[in-house]
């Protein structure tokens, strides 16, 4: 008889229950023959697991999943040495024979399993209730290369990659610092993610680095696949709108914070970097900056923030002019606004909500798309969309010039997290200056300094004044100085009187 119920609702496919159990979990034998079986059921649902049974004066067992080992490597460096060996041997001995830089004797079956499925190989000798791991892991990275979205002219043109081992190398190679510290975690039940704390011992803040520690080694996440999702983890306050971390790709840009005194985070398989703990005026600093002459990094400096002030509230004040304020506007300028807006039906607030969502989906649509397609995507895009929108009476010449530069100046920012901030904050600010004009704008200023001094960043104030009284306390701020007059210490690092320094103390950064 025919049913609506299986037909909305397709039958559960039949599963066979041996297949699906949980992890199994076997204890170590000296039986060979046991052993094998015991693999065999552990990884039963690999179709790449090889289990091989070496006998010369000894019989050996070697297990490993080929897709994951070196070939070379493991027949090269293990089954031939194997071979070789004359003498009865044990997994001790073992160590000393074979010349592979990582060998750990093991007799934990869940941790021996899980470097198998890392690509690590068990050897195990008949008669030893214990065996030996050697680390056969083939790496698969790609090559160095510049860095794709943080491209700068002047400074090293080198990008971490997506390999632990290479991205702390290269920290090591432009810090070759004794003082340099790593602290390794593992994070994620799944994935059992490497992650590294590097700060400099002498630099960094002894109370502040076991504050970011403790928050990492406190966390309890069942997968870790990047930096930026670790970062969301780690901040004091993550329904903010604004980032309380930098993330990024440039090996300089994680040296400078290091010799300030902040910490780096290192998260294996991600190309970004976390730069912790910030200030709300660190993500307007670009590292470039310091390889200019000093008034060139001013003036850059200044023109950023001067960026982000037109980016936030140019569109609200047109919106406030126009709707509540007609006597700011300059008598010469009456007459073209008027003609300029003379076939829009809308009303102020309205055309200017609708441009910006315009502008954001182009931005969008060109991030998405690929990069040759997305240029023009938004060259033409733009020119095609904004061009009909003036005929067809739906906006003004003068608001798609303020809007497009409203756009333009919110990517003057160097960290992409706080632009994409920017385009957010810009709504909220549009809307309080339609409906109660200046005083609108002013009450957004006030509510957004308010919730920069609430926040935190790893425990450290966010909203940190660029500058002190105190000697101590200095540090860069917004005004980029010269070298000379740059402070020796800045506010992160320990300030201790027994903490000697090391290198070039004149560059805070």
């Amino acid at each position: 008889m025919f049913s609506i119920k299986n037909f909305l609702f397709k039958p559960k496919p039949k599963i066979n229950e041996p297949y699906v159990t949980a992890t199994t979990s076997f204890n170590f034998v000296a039986e060979l023959t046991q052993m094998n079986i015991q693999f065999q059921e552990t990884f039963r649902m690999f179709p790449d697991f090889v289990s091989r049974e070496l006998t010369h004066n000894m019989t050996y067992g070697v297990y490993y999943l080929s897709n994951l080992v070196d070939s070379e490597l493991l027949f090269q460096e293990i089954l031939d040495r194997l071979i070789e060996i004359e003498e009865r041997t044990s997994p001790e001995k073992l160590v000393d024979l074979l010349p592979i830089g990582q060998l750990l004797l093991d007799d934990n079956w869940y941790h021996m399993q899980q470097h198998i499925l890392q690509g690590w190989t068990y050897i195990h000798i008949s008669g030893y209730k214990y065996g030996l791991l050697a680390n056969t892991i083939k790496r698969r990275e790609r090559a160095l290369t510049k860095p794709e979205n943080e491209s700068q002219i002047l400074g090293p043109q080198i990008a971490f990659t997506e390999n632990l081992e290479t991205n702390l190398a290269l920290i090591h190679q432009y810090l070759p610092n004794p003082d340099l510290c790593e602290i390794a975690i593992n994070i994620g039940e799944n994935t059992k993610t490497s992650v590294h704390l590097v700060y400099l011992s002498n630099r960094a803040d002894l109370e502040m680095v076991t504050h970011i520690y403790n928050r990492i080694q406190g966390l309890d996440l069942g997968a870790l696949l990047d930096a930026t999702i670790l970062v969301q983890w780690l901040e004091d306050n993550p329904s903010s709108a604004f980032p309380q971390m930098i993330t990024t790709e440039r090996v300089d840009r994680a040296i400078f914070p290091l010799l300030e005194g902040k910490a780096v985070i290192v998260v294996s398989g991600s190309p970004q970097i976390i730069i912790c703990p910030n200030t709300f005026f660190d993500f307007f600093k670009s590292i470039e900056d310091y390889y200019y002459r000093w008034l060139t990094g001013l003036f850059l400096r200044g023109l950023r923030i001067v960026g982000i002030a037109i980016s936030l509230f140019a569109t609200a004040t047109y919106v406030a002019a126009l709707t509540y304020h007609y006597e700011i506007i300059p008598q010469a300028f009456l007459v073209p606004l008027a003609q300029s807006r003379a076939r829009v039906p809308f009303p102020p607030l309205v055309e200017a909500l609708m441009l910006e969502m315009i502008i954001q989906l182009l931005s969008e649509a060109g991030a998405r798309l690929p990069s040759k397609v997305g240029q023009t995507m938004g060259i033409v895009g733009g020119i095609v969309i904004g061009q009909a929108a003036v005929q067809a009476g739906f906006t003004s010449n003068i608001l798609i010039i303020i809007v497009a530069l409203s756009a333009l100046s919110s990517f003057t920012t160097p960290v992409f997290a706080m632009a994409n901030t920017i385009r957010i904050i810009r709504f909220p600010v549009i809307l309080s200056a339609g409906i109660i004009g200046g005083l609108g704008i002013a009450v957004s200023i006030a509510f957004l300094v308010l919730h920069l001094l609430r926040q935190s960043s790893l425990g450290q104030p966010y909203f940190y004044p660029p500058y002190s009284i105190e000697n101590k306390n200095k540090r860069d701020g917004l005004i980029r100085i010269p070298y000379k007059l740059a402070p020796k210490r800045s506010v992160f690092a320990n300030n201790g009187e027994n903490n000697n320094l090391k290198g070039n103390t004149d560059i805070d950064e």
